[in-house]
């Protein structure tokens, strides 16, 4: 018998994290210490990219990326409506203006045709960039959309917030990995609780591009480069001032705000939690993918089921999804029977703010038929057989009464 509630989502925090958290705690250093890099050079490793940043949150790294990829006052940006809103916001947050393409039904990520249609319906230059979703963990075509943004000169942001570990197969017969930059210009993660990595709040950008990395990290810091005591500047150019009369080495305490930015810093002890997180990311991949598997069994061919996750090889499996008849009436007898499941996402472009822009229903039909039948089932790597066979069984209950 189930007594407590099951969410959808859950933290897996182990005796490991916490002693690595306690021990970040008792150094010297709160914020701004060696444990940002040591997380850094051990996410990047683990993508498979050259540069990685560690940021607040998911929210900030996209808001870096925008920021540093120079979006501007009215520039438009396609991104998907299925996926959360600030996907789309950190466009707003630089003045631009977000343009919304439909999804394709089967896989839920942005509609590659949808996206080609809203090119050749402008002239070129009249988009500047696109953000595609690795939506619940399944990763997006990279090298297709890559070829469409090279045909039209635009940049494109992997958010690949649900998909660490996540990989698609290229033309090549190549497993390329979520936000290892290969196809991408930037790609964001989000460390939020109930993600595959948890460090309460936190995000990580990763690139190959050198540039776009000295940017971000300027960016990520209000905008402020700093001398190094150990290692002063010479005439550098890293330094908009020039040298000083009297010395010739800038001092350790010298710095400069050469742009507008932000305090997007993750701390130490956020990212302590994240490194121990990282070492067991993979057995948490391993155990999504059989709660997939079995839920794939239990409710493949169910004349109730509209839709469901599949395709278990290369989805990260953040979020397990079916599309049901009745949604609403099966999300309440859900609750009553402990199990918390959740709806992802409401559209965004029928969120109040966009429908100001003159966003309205039946502009994205898939997307829309897929937010009337959608649930997100329990899914996170310390479910036990006993909960899922109690989250298949109340759903097998509910449509044979």
């Amino acid at each position: 018998m189930i007594q407590n509630p099951i969410p959808y989502g859950r933290q897996h925090i182990t005796k490991e994290d916490i002693v690595a958290v306690t021990e970040a705690l008792q150094s010297d250093y709160l914020t701004q210490g060696p444990r940002i890099a040591k997380f850094e050079k051990t996410f990047a490793e683990y993508i498979g990219c050259k540069y990685a940043v560690a940021v607040s949150n998911g929210t900030a790294a996209l808001h870096l990326c925008t920021m540093a990829l120079n979006v501007k006052s009215g520039e438009k940006v396609i991104t998907t409506p299925i996926t959360f809103v600030a996907s789309a916001n950190c466009v707003r947050y630089c003045g631009g203006e977000v343009v919304f393409a439909d999804i394709n039904p089967k896989t839920y990520l942005l509609d590659i045709n949808s996206v080609k249609k809203l090119l050749e319906s402008s002239p070129k230059g009249t988009y500047k960039g696109i953000i595609p979703v690795d939506f619940a963990g399944r990763a997006v075509n990279l090298e297709e959309f890559r070829k469409l943004a090279d045909e039209y000169g635009l940049w494109i942001i992997e958010d690949a917030c649900h998909a660490p570990g996540g990989y698609f197969v290229d033309s090549k017969k190549q497993k390329q990995f979520c936000g290892n930059g290969n196809y991408a210009d930037l790609a964001i993660f989000s460390f939020h609780p109930v993600k595959h990595i948890a460090c309460g709040e936190g995000g990580m950008i990763t690139t190959n591009n050198e540039a776009l990395y000295k940017k971000l990290m300027l960016f990520r810091t209000h905008g402020i480069t700093k001398g190094d005591s150990a290692y002063p500047y010479k005439n550098s150019i890293e330094f908009a001032n020039g040298g000083y009369k009297e010395e010739t080495e800038y001092p350790g305490w010298y710095m400069e705000m050469q742009q507008l930015g932000y305090n997007y810093r993750l701390t130490d002890f956020q990212a302590a939690l994240g490194t121990s997180q990282l070492k067991r990311v993979d057995e948490g991949l391993v155990r999504r993918r059989e709660i997939a598997r079995i839920y794939n069994e239990a409710f493949s061919g169910k004349p109730y089921i509209l839709g469901q996750s599949g395709n278990i090889e290369g989805h990260a499996y953040h979020l397990y999804i079916l599309e049901v008849a009745d949604r609403l009436n099966l999300y309440r007898y859900l609750r009553k029977n402990n199990v918390f499941a959740q709806i992802h996402y409401i559209p965004s472009h029928l969120m109040p703010y966009y429908r100001q822009f003159g966003w309205k229903e039946g502009d994205m039909p898939y997307a829309e038929n897929y937010y009337k039948h959608c649930i997100s089932l329990p899914m996170f790597p310390t479910l036990t057989e006993e909960e899922q066979a109690h989250v298949i069984k109340t759903i097998e209950n509910y449509y044979s009464k």
